[in-house]
């Protein structure tokens, strides 16, 4: 339960969710709500007003024109893993979405959320960099590559709002992480793909700065796309994080072996 005041605010539409919170002194959007619930009740943000987006119709929504998949920033994880129109292009995001949390996430987090969020070791990230996709906003499109700045940062303008995010189904592509046994985060997770625009590795769960591409990686598979070229290919446990779950070295070694099950999966 909450301990302190909050209003609530249910918007109807992106315009009207843009004005609640412009109103506000210290407003928060709220779609899934699984990282901002917890968040309240541990007392880490006290908003003076929270804005749900979940009964706004422009955020709903998957649609798949050719190769082209447009998912609605409210759309669930759940949605995405079930989803046969992304399946029948990019079956490797529903499969992405199908290990996220556990069944109660997966129905009540969404893609925006997530991506807004940008927590170090979530799975959506890799997904979003990893396809080399475009995040829309209500007043832009943010390429992936200029999207996820750092730990918990994007660039995201105060006030802005994630209404979709956009993407060309690449030939080939493939998910595996390594996963928390208990948050079933990813300790390591590697999404690949290979499409008209090049070989895209990315990387969630290690990174000391969170998502990013690996070069050295994309190298290797752009050569030979296959799990054996990447047994030459240099994981630096220097750039990598190391905390109570995992040494760098540790994590580094499963970046590699991640790599190899996703080229795999393919």
């Amino acid at each position: 339960m909450f301990l302190y005041s909050t209003s609530y605010h249910r918007a109807s539409s992106v315009e009207e969710a843009g004005a609640m919170l412009s109103d506000a002194p210290d407003g928060k959007f709220v779609a899934g709500g699984q990282t901002l619930i917890a968040t309240l009740k541990q007392r880490l943000a006290q908003p003076s007003d929270l804005i749900d987006l979940r009964h706004i119709p422009a955020l709903k929504g998957i649609a798949v024109d050719g190769r082209t998949v447009t998912i609605g920033a409210g759309v669930t994880h759940a949605e995405v893993a079930g989803s046969g129109l992304i399946r029948s292009v990019c079956p490797a995001i529903c499969h992405l979405a199908s290990l996220i949390g556990d069944p109660h996430v997966r129905h009540l987090g969404t893609i925006g959320g997530s991506i807004a969020n940008n927590d170090p070791a979530a799975d959506y990230p890799a997904a979003v960099l990893g396809l080399g996709a475009t995040i829309i906003t209500d007043r832009r499109q943010i390429a992936a590559d200029d999207f996820f700045v750092g730990l918990f940062e994007t660039a995201l303008e105060e006030n802005e709002m994630v209404t979709a995010v956009r993407f060309t189904a690449p030939d080939k592509a493939g998910y595996a992480k390594f996963a928390n046994p208990a948050s079933r985060f990813a300790m390591a997770g590697v999404f690949v793909s290979k499409g008209a625009g090049g070989v895209r590795v990315a990387v969630t769960g290690a990174g000391s700065s969170g998502v990013f591409r690996h070069g050295d990686l994309e190298a290797a598979l752009a050569s030979d796309w296959s799990a054996d070229a990447l047994a030459g290919a240099v994981v630096d446990s220097g750039e990598l994080m190391a905390d109570m779950h995992a040494t760098a070295e540790y994590r580094a070694n499963l970046v590699k072996v991640m790599a190899k099950r996703a080229v795999s999966a393919c």
